[in-house]
């Protein structure tokens, strides 16, 4: 091969490598740009929303286009917020209510799924695939039944009403159990020679080698209770056992209810 065509090859490699340079900076440039663009409408909602929390009743009213700032943010719907209605109070009972009934759901669903998973009893897998079945009922018929039996067991407007209907849940005891049934089952018989109790080798085998699932486990079922409505709803009438997505309704009608109550005179009267 002569130089001159040594020359040229190298040259012809110098163009392909910059040519992959640019097109790898050219294709992170793309990447990054939709990201941000994407980053920028997820979190545009949160924006909008702490933008209006900060604006005044009249400021907001005036706005016959939306704006996108404000030149005079004011915290006086934060003070109304927390004096107006105890707000405080229900930030306190959804945090009793959401820790106490995933506690309480914990060790009930970690109990059936070990259950189901080591323990050999008549009947396991017919009573495990009716468990399953019930995965298949609507919650608004469950609703019914739990409303009339908290109604006649006197637990309306405590803490107890609100937390037992929610301290069970069969995907989470499904979806233990399939963890569980993955440890090898030898570790079971040889803690069993070594004279070892099942709830000894459930807490101290099983639930760290789960740990992963227990946490996903913990953090749906906090968002599920912080995030219940309807069911607290339905079960207090008494403010003092009221959660926040109860409060947060009363809040809305106080401050928007001269025009809540406009459009009702007006229907009224159209009507």
């Amino acid at each position: 091969m002569t130089t001159q065509n040594m020359q040229v090859s190298q040259d012809d490699l110098k163009k392909i490598e910059q040519r992959a340079r640019v097109k790898r900076v050219t294709g992170k440039s793309l990447t990054y740009f939709f990201l941000t663009v994407w980053g920028l409408l997820v979190l545009f909602p949160f924006y909008w929303m702490l933008l209006t929390s900060v604006k005044s009743y009249s400021s907001y009213n005036a706005e016959y286009t939306p704006k996108f700032w404000t030149a005079a943010p004011t915290l006086a719907n934060y003070r109304a917020a927390f004096t107006t209605v105890p707000l405080a109070r229900y930030f306190l009972n959804t945090l009793i209510f959401t820790v106490a009934t995933t506690l309480i759901m914990l060790i009930v669903v970690t109990l059936a799924a070990f259950a189901f998973s080591r323990l050999e009893f008549k009947g396991k897998n017919l009573v495990f695939t009716l468990f399953l079945a019930l995965m298949m009922i609507p919650n608004e018929l469950v609703i019914i039944t739990n409303f009339v039996t908290i109604t006649n067991w006197g637990m309306r407007n405590t803490f107890w009403g609100l937390i037992l209907p929610s301290v069970t849940s069969v995907f989470y005891i499904y979806l233990l159990k399939e963890n569980f049934a993955q440890i090898p089952e030898e570790l079971y018989k040889a803690a069993k020679v070594d004279g070892c109790s099942d709830f000894r080798y459930l807490t101290k085998v099983m639930i760290p080698i789960s740990a992963p699932t227990l946490v996903t486990v913990i953090i749906l079922k906090v968002i599920e209770c912080w995030n219940s409505y309807v069911w607290p709803r339905l079960i207090t009438d008494d403010p003092n056992y009221y959660l926040v997505s109860n409060g947060i309704q009363i809040i809305l009608f106080l401050i928007f209810h001269k025009k809540i109550m406009a459009g009702v005179s007006r229907g009224g009267t159209k009507g």
